[in-house]
């Protein structure tokens, strides 16, 4: 076992872990964030985004241990105060997601790319949601609510 410490959607938590457990399992089985989903466990779908430090990485290709003093933000942490972030929002405005299975991925790696880029053409929005699959939507309501969250967000910060 391996003692970490790391701070989870602003809570700082210590626990004693597997040197080979996934960090996606970490925030699931350990710290119950269910919203991070597993989808494929070999880094193709992008539905265990989460931000690391601030950056979105896949959970299920980081080591729990690799996220040892540093910061995780989930999709639970993005809601401040009861209010969803813009980038939520705008999923529920413009019907962004079917099933839902992608979502929280989704919404993750799109708030890292509105944060890299504020005004993203449609062509520099779907480029940015590559590494993240959706079977449902055909992602026109997607880059449509990326769209409207970068017009909600332009000129703050995330």
């Amino acid at each position: 076992m391996t003692r970490i410490s790391l701070t989870v959607d602003g809570a700082s938590v210590s626990d004693d872990v597997e040197p080979r457990m996934l960090l996606v399992q970490y925030l699931r089985e350990r710290l119950g964030k269910t919203g991070t989903v597993i989808g494929c466990d070999t880094s193709n779908c992008g539905a265990c985004t989460v931000h690391l430090d601030g950056t979105s990485v896949k959970s299920c290709n980081v080591l729990a241990v690799q996220a040892d003093g540093h910061e995780v933000t989930t999709i639970e942490g993005l809601a401040q105060d009861g209010q969803l972030h813009a980038v939520q929002e705008a999923f529920r405005e413009c019907h962004g997601l079917q099933c839902g299975f992608c979502t929280p991925g989704m919404i993750m790696q799109s708030v890292d790319l509105l944060k890299e880029n504020p005004h993203p053409t449609e062509e520099e929005i779907r480029f940015g949601l590559e590494g993240n699959l959706c079977r449902c939507t055909g992602y026109h309501n997607i880059v449509k609510a990326v769209q409207h969250a970068a017009g909600a967000t332009a000129g703050a910060t995330s």
